[in-house]
């Protein structure tokens, strides 16, 4: 009887062997870190319209009534204000290089306390180097020094791509212009 009994039990370990060692050899794999199938780095510009530089400024406050910036509820850090913005993106932080494409979407101010935003846009690349878009969203505390939001979705030559986007502040002009650096790291490359 106690034959049988090893004989069982060594049985069950051959099986766990074969049938359960292969998938916990890929939860390993998985586990380790991937390695970007693609990155880049580019930079956007955005020049806000403050009522007097309509014909440079590439985003306007759109989601507050006339003098909602001067209510106590938005007070310094914006709250409830929408943004729309269609900006320029250039392979360096030179806002007069030549654009690759234009940065298009929107954020809105969505902390009374904390200076933060969050974003919705679309890089939308027309270069010799990239055709497609890249789409992006997520919270952007802005008073961190680095944030990182999602890559979503892509076209063209980012079809259906996902990853990560790290946004750092490059530039900051008060409240008229800014620019960020964008450091792209796409894990999923169709």
């Amino acid at each position: 009887m106690g034959g049988s009994k090893l004989t069982h039990i060594l049985f069950f370990f051959i099986i766990f062997f074969f049938v359960c060692w292969p998938s916990v050899m890929s939860t390993k794999t998985m586990m380790q870190p991937r390695q970007p199938c693609n990155s880049l780095v580019l930079y956007f510009h955005d020049i806000i319209y403050n009522g007097k530089n309509a014909a440079n400024a590439t985003s306007a406050i759109v989601g507050a009534p006339d003098g909602a910036n001067l209510t106590i509820l938005a007070g310094n850090k914006h709250f409830g204000n929408m943004v729309v913005f269609d900006d320029p993106i250039t392979l360096d932080n030179n806002l007069h290089s030549e654009p690759i494409g234009r940065a298009q979407g929107f954020y809105f101010y969505d902390k009374k306390d904390i200076f933060t935003a969050w974003l919705g846009f679309s890089f939308v690349l027309n270069s010799t180097d990239h055709k497609g878009t890249i789409n992006f969203a997520g919270a952007d505390p802005l008073m961190n020094k680095t944030r990182d939001i999602s890559v979503i979705g892509g076209t063209g030559d980012f079809f259906m791509t996902r990853g990560i986007a790290t946004l750092m502040t490059d530039a900051f002009e008060g409240e008229v212009y800014f620019r960020l650096r964008v450091d792209i790291k796409l894990y999923e490359c169709y």
